[in-house]
């Protein structure tokens, strides 16, 4: 059909209409809210990069799950700072740890929220790497660097940079840690676990350990597709990981390739994965799409701490409408195909809707 015949307009000039035919509808039940809950922590701080979100203490984080249900929010997905770090993260598979704390606290006070556990070693570790590190192929690349003190001291006099010698995590040895850490939250209570450490096997081992452990019915959620992006700053400084040394792009994907994305969801569905989730969002569009016509599964999408400082900073200078551009993002998300939008703004969403 053409104009005169077709006119758009039609059912976009009476508001009743243009309500009934809308293709995509935002409903609080979708949304997860990252919460950040700190070892010690007595009530909360601000993250200064990140402005309306907080580090909670463990009282505080219970008031604000309470807070979130109340709005209408699906769930929370737990992000936890320990007291103590060390090269293994061995805090992340205590018993006894903050996120472990932390789950029981909320199931016991809010218990229709669903608590979903981010399952990663960089907050825990010293290192801030999301794994255990390799220190013997750590050595080998440096031999065969060979980069000595005096190449670098020429290299600086030319003003030119060294070559990066960075560490490496050690896959399969991380596996084990993801797999306890997975089980001991599990066993707190979290209604879902969520790997987003990127590392090659890690649904599989999850699962396995998960049904190991008589935990079959919970699922797994997991990061299938995360690139190594630069919109996650300000994440790193909420979860106080940033990695001491080199970055994570020798197991996060690199934000050229699409055709991996699929390859990588295809083995996470295949060990077990039941959600997939693309993280960021708001510049993967295509990515999304792509995963749910491939796949047909539940897609999850997490519009990252970059997205949210963006607007946060750009509405505080009054340079767009907040509420009308979060609104946009989200549904243009859902649009993409998302079923599940994990957003900072969940919370103020939700209650807004309602």
């Amino acid at each position: 059909m053409a104009y005169p015949e077709y006119r758009a307009r039609r059912l976009r000039d009476h508001a009743i209409f243009r309500e009934m035919i809308a293709e995509t509808t935002l409903e609080p039940r979708r949304l997860v809210q990252p919460l950040f809950v700190k070892e010690g922590l007595d009530g909360r701080a601000p993250i200064e990069s990140m402005p309306g979100q907080s580090q909670l203490g463990l009282d505080e984080l219970v008031a604000e799950a309470r807070r979130v249900c109340e709005a209408g929010v699906g769930a929370v997905l737990l992000f936890g700072i320990p007291a103590h770090k060390d090269a293994i993260g061995s805090s992340a598979t205590d018993t006894e740890g903050i996120v472990q704390q932390a789950v029981g606290a909320i199931k016991a006070d809010v218990p229709d929220l669903a608590v979903i556990c981010d399952v990663c070693l960089c907050e825990y570790t010293d290192h801030g790497h999301c794994g255990v590190l390799d220190e013997r192929l750590a050595a080998a690349l440096a031999r065969r660097a060979a980069y000595s003190a005096e190449a670098a001291a020429s290299a600086a006099k030319a003003g030119s940079p060294p070559p990066k010698q960075d560490r490496t995590v050690d896959n399969d040895a991380t596996l084990e840690r993801l797999a306890e850490m997975a089980v001991t939250c599990a066993e707190a209570g979290a209604d879902m676990v969520a790997p987003s450490d990127m590392m090659d096997g890690r649904v599989g081992a999850i699962r396995d350990a998960l049904d190991a452990a008589g935990l079959e019915h919970v699922p797994i959620m997991s990061y299938a597709v995360k690139y190594a992006s630069h919109f996650y700053g300000p994440f790193r400084d909420a979860a106080e990981n940033p990695p001491k040394f080199g970055d994570r792009r020798g197991y996060q994907m690199d934000v050229r390739n699409g055709e991996e994305a699929l390859r990588e969801a295809a083995a996470d569905l295949e060990e077990g994965a039941d959600i997939l989730l693309v993280k960021p969002a708001l510049a993967y569009g295509d990515i999304i799409r792509r995963i749910k016509d491939v796949f047909g599964v539940p897609v999850a999408a997490y519009s990252v701490s970059g997205e949210y400082a963006m607007v946060e900073a750009a509405a505080a200078r009054g340079w767009i409408d907040r509420e009308a551009v979060i609104n946009e993002i989200l549904l243009g998300l859902r649009r993409a195909g998302a079923d599940i939008l994990v957003t900072y703004w969940a919370a103020e969403v939700a209650a807004r809707l309602a």
